[in-house]
């Protein structure tokens, strides 16, 4: 009897088939690679007890969820109301089990706020504002407090700030000193509810950080606050709550160091308004010293000449009061690394404002320069009929006048030893090429401005789109601003309540119950038009808005 080829080609192929299921079929199932990433935080699946039970007799609670997870700064996110002192927090798998070692109060609402704990494994998402509420009583607390959160700077919308509810009673022991049980983040858009609360009176408190201890224990956090309780009777909505960062009643010196280049840096934690230093020892060294204040007046650069030394003392003054005195030590001979270089005030697509000067700040003072090693280029021809000045003022701003002409390309070389910095050093080699800027780029607007109170003063401040100040005007009166020769693009404007008249913003105190001055950002969205002036726009500034 033959045999069918066909048949037997075929049984072979069914074999291998089958070989290869039981092969594959024994393999670890391997999660499948590639595909969107996931942003889904953990959901609660199961409670047991349920979530809000009434006559909660349990001695611990089982909370299942549809991902693995896990718990991330347990003990400072997680937070009981009331307080208890013996709990624990189990994870098994996908479930977190809480045990009760405390005898429960009677008659009693308790709220386990989870905070930021719950993260799952994978990706790091976090399941915010999670709450387990129960009562040991037939009564759940059904009070709630909302409301949103503010930058006062910006008057940007706030996310992922803290908002706390302290008892009044509680207030003087647990602000800046105890975590609070009562608290909630706020969403995306500086929005924030909490739940289940108790009939009576609360201080409530904002409070953005950078290690979140929910504790109010750090000059650099921002902080808000209403200067009234709450009294709380029923649902109270619509809370405002404005961050600003808490100036200290006393001035010091945060950080002093040398630079690599052996200039002495300082920040301090107040800014100053009229800032002087004083150089105390060595002796015969302050009259060759070189201070440059930054533009907000809360740090420091000194340069000394003479480095000869093992230790200096620096003395900081305000409107000549001696504010605070700094020692720094170094090896008396100990070398540092300096090189020359400049910035220039052209913009990022190497065009100079017409109209302008070459504006060159140095990194380092210079002490003098020679004009013949320096080669302007006008359309590759050189240019000797440009003048270099140094400011008087900052011996780091130089300026070169030169009557820049529109079409042309510049090159500006600055051959080695163009430029003595005061500790001898020269200058490497420099180039830089640039244009000037068209004057149709630029455009003009002309604000009439109304102000709500003559007896008190504003401060407006033109800002860009990247939040750049681009001018700053003091006012006291209804009157008319010319914002001129602007780069063409949308403006806001922005208006600071400069209540005490002393033209600058001023922060808040908690301590002392003091707001800080208002900031309000008026919504209308000014266009500057390129060459062209716009003389039909108005702002009408708002009266401020007491804040309770």
């Amino acid at each position: 009897m033959g045999l069918n080829l066909k048949s037997v080609f075929s049984a072979q192929i069914l074999v291998l088939s089958a070989a290869i299921l039981v092969m594959f079929g024994c393999a670890s199932v391997q999660k499948p690679m590639g595909g969107p990433r996931d942003r889904t935080p953990p959901k609660l699946l199961l409670a047991t007890p349920l979530n809000q039970t009434r006559n909660f007799k349990a001695t611990s609670i089982k909370l299942d969820f549809d991902e693995y997870f896990k718990l991330s700064n347990t003990y400072q996110e997680i937070t009981i109301s009331p307080a208890m002192e013996k709990i624990e927090y189990k994870t098994k798998g996908k479930s977190l089990v809480i045990n009760f070692k405390d005898t429960l109060v009677k008659n009693t609402t308790y709220v386990i706020n989870f905070g930021k704990a719950i993260v799952d494994v994978n990706e790091g998402n976090v399941m915010k504002n999670f709450t387990y509420v129960f009562s040991t009583g037939p009564h759940i607390d059904s009070l709630s407090v909302s409301g949103n959160v503010t930058n006062t700077q910006t008057q940007e919308k706030e996310k992922d700030a803290t908002v706390m509810l302290i008892p009044l009673k509680q207030d003087s022991a647990y602000f800046g000193k105890k975590k609070p049980t009562i608290y909630a983040t706020t969403d995306t858009s500086g929005n924030f509810t909490l739940a289940n609360l108790h009939d009576g009176d609360y201080r409530i408190y904002a409070l953005k950080e950078a290690s979140p201890n929910k504790i109010y224990d750090n000059e650099s956090e921002l902080i808000a606050f209403l200067k009234k309780p709450i009294h709380l009777t029923k649902d109270t909505s619509n809370i405002h709550l404005s961050l600003f960062k808490q100036l200290s009643d006393k001035f010091r010196v945060l950080e002093h160091k040398f630079n690599a280049d052996g200039a002495m840096f300082f920040t301090f934690n107040l800014p100053l308004i009229e800032p002087d230093v004083r150089i105390n020892y060595p002796a015969g060294l302050n009259d060759q010293k070189i201070a440059d204040f930054g533009t907000k007046k809360d740090t420091a650069l000194i340069y000394m000449k003479n480095m000869d030394f093992d230790s200096i003392s620096v003395s900081f003054m305000d409107k000549g009061k001696i504010l605070d005195t700094i020692s720094i030590r170094k090896q008396r001979k100990e070398s540092f690394v300096r090189s020359i270089i400049p910035t220039y005030n052209i913009n990022n697509d190497n065009k100079l404002k017409p109209g302008t000067d070459l504006t060159i700040l140095m990194n380092t003072p210079i002490e003098s320069f020679d004009v013949s090693r320096i080669i302007l280029l006008e359309d590759s021809v050189s240019r000797t009929n440009f003048t270099l000045t140094k400011d008087p003022l900052n011996p780091k701003h130089l300026f070169i006048k030169y009557r820049w002409r529109q079409g042309v390309a510049y090159q500006i070389t600055f051959n080695e030893g163009s430029f003595v910095n005061i500790y001898g050093d020269k200058n490497k080699r420099l180039i830089r090429p640039f244009r000037i800027d068209k004057p149709e780029n630029y455009g003009s607007i002309i604000m009439n401005v109304t102000i709500p109170d003559s007896t008190k003063s504003y401060i407006l401040e033109l800002i860009n789109d990247q939040k750049k100040v681009m001018q700053t005007n003091i006012i006291k009166k209804s009157t008319i601003i010319n914002y001129k020769d602007i780069i063409a693009g949308k403006y806001q404007v922005r208006v600071t309540y400069d209540n005490n008249n002393n033209g600058r913003w001023d922060s808040g105190n908690v301590k002392r119950n003091v707001y800080p001055e208002q900031i309000v950002l008026i919504p209308t969205t000014y266009t500057i038009r390129p060459n062209w002036v716009s003389d039909d726009s108005r702002i009408d500034i708002p009266k401020e808005i007491i804040t309770p």
